[in-house]
């Protein structure tokens, strides 16, 4: 008798062992680890990292910006679409290089190759290229005379608008001159500014 009460005592005390391991075994799944960059991950792979959840915040927010950027370059660009290549380029030289800002029309000539760079001096050189010279309507607005490279940059002349001196000046002076271009990168400038000055072009042929 007292040796079959020993073996039921026996077999429930190995039954309540067992099942507080059980127990053990599922609090034990139940609690997320701990990754050891102190990202918590679920067991059964439905959560995601923290760090994770952080770099997909990050990477949308540059999304954003570029996006952002991108729409402001393509509303500036088409500011200037209705125009032609020529009437903005007018502007942007005179934009940057011309005396007088303050202007109540911009005047474009095209002189041609083989034109005296001063038709009132028999002496005079001419242009060994094209070139074009824009001025305001009065002479304290200034002029520029200039060829265009196709690459952003123009062959400034040093001459006026209206040639003062003691003529004949010879040949030789006006061949110092064709020599001594500047080249100038020409700068985009500010698109508003440039459109104002578009509205003030007279094209003369």
């Amino acid at each position: 008798m007292k040796t079959r009460t020993k073996i039921l005592y026996f077999s429930m005390a190995f039954l309540m062992l067992v099942g507080c391991a059980d127990n053990a075994n599922e609090e034990t799944k139940a609690e997320p680890s701990v990754s050891e960059n102190g990202s918590v991950v679920e067991v059964d792979g439905n959560e995601k990292s923290i760090e994770d959840t952080n770099d997909g915040s990050t990477e949308e927010a540059m999304t954003d910006s570029d996006d952002a950027s991108s729409e402001k370059k393509v509303e500036e660009k088409d500011l200037l679409s209705q125009y032609s290549s020529e009437q903005i380029e007018y502007a942007r030289v005179w934009l940057q290089l011309g005396p007088n800002q303050e202007l109540d029309e911009l005047n474009v000539w095209h002189i041609a190759a083989g034109e005296p760079l001063n038709p009132d001096d028999e002496t005079s050189a001419t242009y060994r290229e094209d070139v074009i010279q824009l001025a305001g309507s009065r002479l304290i607005d200034g002029s520029v005379t200039y060829s265009g490279n196709g690459d952003g940059t123009i062959n400034v002349y040093n001459v006026p608008l209206r040639w003062d001196g003691v003529y004949p000046a010879g040949e030789e002076f006006y061949t110092e001159i064709i020599n001594n271009t500047k080249l100038v990168y020409v700068d985009p400038g500010d698109d508003k500014k440039i459109i104002e000055l578009i509205k003030l072009q007279i094209v003369h042929n």
